[in-house]
């Protein structure tokens, strides 16, 4: 459904280092910079990047935006979870865990990147 998916971040190095941990325990390779300082990581199915608003204000966390990235399993979750918190995330919410609802059973944990956008790691069980 989605050809990208783009946050704003107010520190490139800060959220390299973030992004480089929780999307290296997805499998994703390291960010690549562009030539205006923007970061990309590339995955078979979509790119999510990374950049400083281009209207020079700074960038702000979307109040009620989530993004969320599919999980193999819940142990990859708890390793998405402990890289972002030991690299400038902060966990929020309920710990890592299983969620029944609407959705079915998930099991998910949540964080905030080091500019605040609010992040979702997610294990769908059957």
């Amino acid at each position: 459904m989605f050809s990208h998916v783009m946050v704003g971040a107010n520190d490139l190095d800060a959220s390299k280092k973030f992004y480089d941990a929780v999307l290296g325990t997805l499998g994703i390779p390291a960010g690549i910079t562009d030539e205006k300082g923007r970061l990309f990581y590339m995955s078979p199915t979509g790119v999510f990047a990374v950049t400083k608003p281009i209207n020079g204000a700074p960038a702000t966390a979307a109040n009620g935006g989530t993004v969320g990235f599919m999980v193999a399993d819940p142990a990859t979750v708890n390793a998405w979870h402990a890289a972002g918190v030991a690299n400038g995330g902060t966990t929020i919410e309920d710990p890592p865990g299983v969620r029944e609802g609407g959705m079915g059973k998930m099991y998910l944990a949540y964080l905030r990147d080091p500019s605040g956008n609010k992040l979702c790691a997610l294990h769908r069980m059957g």
